[in-house]
């Protein structure tokens, strides 16, 4: 074989290969093996203790998301009554019961809790994730829906863990009629944690934009375009960060980056020794705290 044709093979072969790649590196990235509702309980009552969760007054309901897409839903009722509501979203791959490891602290507040199933996990029907872009749309839906349901002169907040955590921040610029935002563990762009991801796979860092451009040819979206920052420079709803300071996964510097980047009142809490995900576990203390504080200074208690 002459040394040019054997180069030419060899460079298609690459090719093919670093599409096949990026294509799975894709996939993977918006299909995640998401829990089912029995296993995400489980976790929760293996964790902390749940004992709370029955007894409650709920109400479990549907709404239309974008673009028609359905939502499950549920409204956990604040024993004591109350007209104040918080809307609370999930991690990647969690589903609404990842939720109550922080409704227990809202209803010590005051507050109604209502907990959902993002798009493509929980009950709802499958679908791609898409990093904050149409999981914002929906969860702007859900807001106006709880207006309609409930009131349009109630107080709503706002509180979100990782993935909801970049939801709850991307939602901010669709909606700024809300009384507080608490973003827990959120990526500020989702390449960084991509980066990181690949970094612990120890792949090469330069599979992130084809990955990316496969992303947008095969889901509509590319990775770079998964900014929750964005929505910050024109923020003035007061928002409260909270990041473990051991997160390797989503680092902290993700939350100081956004905090920085918000145009209205921002805080951030660092849990010492919190991994991803892990701040209202491995210090409920200081986390109620922190929250507490920031719903005193913004909406009373």
């Amino acid at each position: 074989m002459k040394p040019g044709k054997a180069l030419i093979i060899t460079a298609a072969v690459t090719a093919t290969a670093c599409a096949a790649l990026s294509a799975g590196m894709a996939s993977m990235t918006v299909h995640g093996k998401r829990q089912t509702l029995e296993e995400a309980l489980a976790w929760q009552k293996n964790k902390y203790d749940t004992s709370w969760y029955d007894p409650l007054e709920k109400e479990n309901y549907m709404i239309e998301g974008y673009e028609g897409y359905t939502l499950h839903v549920q409204l956990c009722r604040c024993p004591a009554g109350s007209d104040r509501y918080v809307i609370l979203s999930h991690g990647y791959t969690d589903n609404h019961y990842g939720c109550l490891k922080y409704m227990k602290l809202y209803l010590d507040a005051g507050f109604n809790c209502i907990i959902y199933d993002l798009r493509g996990h929980g009950e709802n029907a499958p679908a791609p994730c898409t990093y904050s872009i149409l999981e914002s749309k929906d969860l702007h839906a859900l807001i106006e829906d709880t207006r309609s349901r409930y009131g349009k002169d109630i107080l709503l907040g706002l509180h979100g863990e990782s993935l909801g955590a970049a939801t709850t921040v991307a939602a901010l610029g669709l909606d700024q009629d809300l009384a507080f935002a608490v973003a827990d563990c959120g990526f500020c762009e989702i390449t960084n944690v991509l980066k990181v991801g690949l970094k612990a796979m120890h792949l090469p860092g330069f599979l992130l934009a084809p990955a990316s451009l496969a992303a947008r040819l095969l889901y509509g979206y590319s990775f770079t375009k998964m900014r929750p920052i964005d929505a910050l420079p024109e923020n003035h709803v007061p928002i409260l960060f909270i990041h473990g300071v051991e997160d390797t996964f989503i680092v902290p510097d993700n939350s100081r980056k956004m905090q920085a980047a918000t145009a209205g009142d921002a805080e951030l809490c660092l849990i010492p020794e919190a991994g991803h995900a892990e701040s209202v576990l491995v210090n409920p203390k200081l986390y109620r705290e922190a929250v507490f504080a920031f719903l005193e200074k913004t909406v009373g208690l």
